[in-house]
């Protein structure tokens, strides 16, 4: 039980830290105007793909009772997520905001689904971390009632990402 507070802490302090440090970053000036980072986004997208890919995977073959495979989709759905998470503040960090320049309905479904896709990325954190710890520490009961909040709000968000850049696209430079 210890233990357990101790990792509850640890995501508690993870899950406030990081949408701080990421507004930090995005509010400062860009640092490096010279170098070309418009890549980035599209290799954003892709792992945002990647990652509910992973998620439907592991939702799969939970389903199968393939236990292994299903940690190792889950792990990997992770692990894009934190390279997205890196690559993306090193982006914004590098150039600051593009602007999406839509205009009339489009721009109000363009603004619902970044906004709850901010929200809930930022809601997905500790979501995330206490369910990967609850499923790795074997504490099954505990992973599947988290796990089942857990799992559609992180798809909604790999997939949202996508439809953000595909939104931004045409304004990236």
């Amino acid at each position: 039980m210890k233990k357990d507070i101790r990792f509850v802490n640890l995501i508690i302090v993870i899950s406030v830290l990081i949408p701080i440090v990421v507004a930090v970053l995005m509010l400062m000036p860009k640092v490096d105007g010279s170098s070309d980072y418009s890549y980035l986004p599209l290799f954003h997208a892709t792992l945002n793909g990647m990652t509910a890919i992973a998620l439907f995977l592991g939702y799969y073959f939970v389903k199968q009772k393939e236990l292994g495979i299903h940690k190792t989709c889950m792990l990997a759905a992770f692990f894009l997520s934190s390279i997205f998470l890196a690559s993306y503040v090193f982006y914004h960090f590098n150039t600051g905001h593009v602007v999406y320049g839509g205009e009339g309905l489009i721009r109000y479904v363009y603004f619902f689904i970044l906004i709850t896709h901010i929200l809930l990325a930022t809601a997905i954190i500790p979501m995330a971390l206490l369910s990967i710890y609850r499923g790795l520490s074997n504490q099954i009961d505990e992973h599947k009632k988290i796990a089942k909040w857990t799992l559609p709000i992180w798809i909604y968000v790999a997939i949202t990402g996508v439809l953000v850049y595909l939104f931004m696209s045409s304004y990236y430079g």
